[in-house]
Parts: C-alpha cells; structure tokens; sequence
C-alpha cells in the first residue's frame, strides 16, 4: 500500500527513522524537482539515443563544432573550498553502515559514499544509506557487528565526504510523482542536500557531489540548474555545492571544457573513470568491428587511447582551475605476504603513471592501499603542495579525436572470455540479491567492470572476433563456454549457495544480454526490473 508524503507516492515500506529522511518538507521539494526536470532528463536520455544512432550508422566522435568558442574561451571555474583542495587518496564503497565508518576513518583524504555502480539500489540500502549518511555527517554514526562482535565508531578527524547520485538513466520505482517513477538521482540528491547541508557547513565542509555517467554538457548544464534550484531554495549562495564529475564515458570526454563550463560555480574535479570508460567505449563503437576491445585484463592505462584521455582531461582541468582525479584501483588485500606485495607494486605502478601525468589524486577500494597511493602522491608533489594544479600539460601536442578512439593491441583469448563469464554472472547474482560492491578473484567488482566484462562478450559475437586459439567468436561458442564456466563457479561457490542464490536469474539475464540483437544501454536497467 502506497504512503503519500508531500505529492510522492512511497511504495516501498517506511519505518519511524525513515520518516526522519522523507520528512513533508524533503518530500515537498524532492516532488517541485520532479516536475521541473523530470522531462527534461527523459528529453536528454532521447539526445543521447540520437548521438548514438549516428555512431552506430558509421560515424565516430568528435569535437563539437557548436561549442568551441567554450574550449578556445578564457575562464575558470569557482574557487575551491579548503578541504577539496587536498585529494590524493580517495577511497570509494557503498553506503552501507560499517563500510562509512571504516572508510571514513581511514587514511585517506576524501569518502565517496555511493549510490550509484557501488550499491544495488533495492528499497532498504537507497533509504537506510540516506540514514547512515546523515548519522556520519552529525558525527553519531556507529555500528556494533553482531558476528563478530566488535564495535565500530567514528574518529574525531574524518575524511571529507562526498555523496554520488546515480546517473540520470535510472529511475527510483519505489517512489511514485503522478504515477510515474522519479529519477533516482533527484532523489538521492535532494535528501542528501536537505538533511545535511546545514550540518555539513557547520563541520567546516559542504554538500558535495560525485555526479556519474554525463555524456554531453547539456546533461551539466541541467545539472547546474538543480543546484541553483536547491541552493536558492534553502537560501545558500551559488556556488555552496561543489561537484567533481566523472569523465567515464567516451562521448564527454570531448566535451570537457564544456561540462567544466556549464557547472562553472560548482565545478570542483573532473575524475578519469576508467572502468566505466573502457565499457563505454565498447558500447558506443559496438557497430565498429575494427574497434574491438581485446581482453580486459590487457586493457590498461598505458595503451594509447587511455592515456590521451588521462593526459586530456588533466590539462583541461588545470587550465580551467579544476582538480584532475584519476582513477580506480580495484585491488584487494591478497592472502599471502607475497601475492600482496604483488599486488601492491601493480597498485603503486599505476598510480606512478597517474601522478607522473599530473593527476592530484586517485581512488582505492580498501584501506589497506591507501598507503601506497599517498606515497606515490606525496612524493610527486612539490614542497608544500597538496595537488598538481600547477602541471599544465601545455607543451603536450593536442590529443586528437583519432588519438581517443585508437583501438588498443592485445589478445583475444579463451581465458579472457572465461574470466568475463564468471565475473559477470556472479556479479550480476551478487546485485540481484543486494550487494553493489563484489570481492571476485582478488578484485572489487561494481557496476562498471561487470559492464566491461559482459559488453566484450556482446561485441566479440556481434563482430565475430578470432580468438587466439582459432575459434570465431560467435553465440553457440560462448554458450559452450559458459556452460562449463557455470559449473566452474558451481565448484567455487558450493551445491548450498549455488541452489539458494540468485544464479538461475543472473545466468538467464546474462545470456540475454550478450547475445541479443540490440546491445543493452545498462545491465542494471534490466536487472532493477527483477531486484
């Protein structure tokens, strides 16, 4: 049965505390958001189906021709706040209870707490992550861990928290405007933005903003109106909230001067999401045969293409007084000393090349990293610095369309395709029943690499890829494959888990979408369906 608080429907079911979070006057703004930029977003969800209808008939991305007075213009954006200014570890998780906390105290200069790629969005981890949240900015946030028995509280300097939304493509069902199911982003945004602001400012800090998935500026520039909208509202300058967008999709990545200019007050960072940024790459050139990813594992940042875009976006954003973030490292702590040490070294490897380009920070996915990466950082700034806005890349040659969608050398392998089966269906098993951030083989799984794992297969059988071992790729060998995968992971996961989880589902919505005609835009539209 349906409660109505302030215009919406609520289907999903409320408690006493929930009812803190969805107050009248939260529910009263949220319901004002929808109606003003609900339709837009469907409009730029249809711009974006346009763009890609061009790609997919043959054209690639370029730099647009309408907006280069912004690129050739002289501008900045907004000073930064003082604690935004210093990010060389960031460490990023789902905003469940114990992880805030553990990740809040950790030795790391900024928390991305996520609604996004991080957390499956069932009713319960989207309401009592707005509660954990709030608890964690009036610093009264604990959690007492019934298995293990210990006890978790927070410490009296915490890292500077930030909040990512999801993206505009997804819809929050659980809440009804008019019958109609809300954005999910207006919804993580708004209760964020009303039930802490005040007490972020208090804390010396602000409502803080990781905004994913933009492909064009005038998904920015609808970004920006929503901040102006919220900050007026609660009588805030311009300029209060502060933004850090994510450069994780091939058609932004030429576009931005512009995303940094449409958000000019409440631009803070762009970030180089890479994982997401390698699938959006597969997704967008899907219909381009001769652009073919090879196996994950061998796509990384030093090849061509990914280093363009990490050199790119951080001339683009020093230029313009913006933070340039990279990347994730998707290690975990290893069970030997030695394999950990391994491990590690990959760590600080990568995140040399990151520093070495000029980034002013990086992201990790445990604690145990963070060491790591605030040694690379530390060392390549200079004496009393605490980013690298001062590394402009100008004598760099200009990065060129060509150079951003280079196709990458590397193998087509069997083990490849086999890795990307059984990390795609345990994932994909793991989000079905609730859980957004995964530990498989040694590494963090979300949303982005279970989408780099599942749109290979896609494009390998749409484009018939020759895999090293002779075979064609096509829809009966990867069914072969994943047959004797499934039993795999069956062995791995034992016959208790196997028959009380959520496999049946995961290996039907996988099939599904690797071999269907048309390419699914996200797995998690149609795996929120069955959530």
């Amino acid at each position: 049965m349906a409660t109505n608080i302030g215009g919406l429907e609520i289907l999903g079911e409320l408690t006493a505390e929930d009812r803190e979070i969805l107050t009248e006057k939260n529910a009263v703004f949220l319901a004002g958001l929808v109606d003003e930029f609900a339709g837009r977003r469907d409009d730029l969800l249809k711009a974006r189906a346009e763009w890609q209808s061009k790609i997919d008939g043959g054209a690639l991305p370029e730099f647009r021709a309408d907006s280069k007075s912004v690129r050739d213009g002289n501008w900045r954006v907004g000073d930064l706040p003082q604690d935004l200014l210093d990010r060389r570890v960031e460490i990023t998780g789902p905003v469940e209870r114990k992880m805030i906390i553990n990740a809040l105290n950790a030795d790391v200069k900024v928390f991305m707490a996520d609604f996004e790629d991080a957390l499956a969005p069932t009713w319960r981890n989207v309401i009592e992550g707005q509660i954990n949240l709030r608890d964690a900015v009036n610093r009264t946030i604990s959690f007492d861990d019934p298995k293990s028995g210990k006890s978790y509280r927070l410490n009296d300097d915490p890292a500077t928290l930030i909040a990512r939304v999801r993206g505009i493509h997804l819809d929050e069902k659980h809440v009804l405007r008019n019958g109609k199911p809300i954005p999910g982003c207006l919804m993580d945004f708004a209760l964020y933005f009303l039930t802490n602001q005040e007490r972020l400012r208090e804390n010396n800090s602000g409502p803080y903003f990781y905004v994913p998935k933009l492909e064009h500026f005038e998904e920015a520039r609808w970004w920006n109106e929503i901040f102006v909208r919220a900050q007026n509202h609660v009588g805030l300058p311009v300029g209060t909230i502060k933004a850090t967008m994510l450069i994780e999709t091939l058609p932004a990545v030429f576009e931005m001067d512009e995303i940094l200019y449409e958000l000019k007050d409440h631009a803070a960072a762009l970030n180089c999401g890479r994982w997401d940024y390698i699938f959006s790459y597969i997704k967008t050139l899907k219909n381009h045969g001769d652009r073919m990813l090879p196996d994950r594992h061998a796509v990384g940042m030093d090849k061509p293409f990914l280093d363009a875009y990490s050199r790119l976006l951080i001339r683009t954003c020093h230029m313009r007084g913006a933070l340039a973030m990279g990347g994730m490292s998707a290690f975990l702590p290893a069970k030997t000393p030695d394999e950990d040490a391994a491990n590690k070294e990959k760590v600080r490897a990568d995140k040399q090349r990151e520093a070495d380009n000029g980034h002013d920070g990086s992201w990790v996915a445990h604690p145990a990293l963070a060491e790591v990466v605030n040694k690379v950082y530390s060392d390549a700034f200079e004496a009393g610095k605490t980013n690298q806005l001062d590394v402009s890349r100008d004598g760099d040659t200009d990065v060129t369309a060509e150079n951003l969608v280079e196709t990458p050398e590397g193998p087509f392998t069997e083990d490849g395709l086999r890795n990307n089966i059984r990390v795609a269906v345990q994932y994909i098993e793991a989000w079905l029943g609730g859980l957004g951030a995964v530990a498989i083989y040694g590494l963090m799984e979300d949303a982005a690499t279970a989408e780099i794992s599942r749109a290979s297969i896609w494009q390998w059988i749409k484009n018939g890829a020759k895999l090293s071992n002779g075979e064609t790729m096509t829809a009966e060998y990867f069914r072969k494959i994943m047959a004797e995968e499934l039993e795999v992971v069956k062995s791995e996961v034992g016959d208790e888990r196997w028959a009380n989880g959520h496999f049946k589902e995961a290996i039907a919505l996988l099939d599904s979408l690797c071999v269907s005609e048309k390419f699914d835009t996200f797995l998690t539209l149609g795996a929120y369906r069955a959530l």
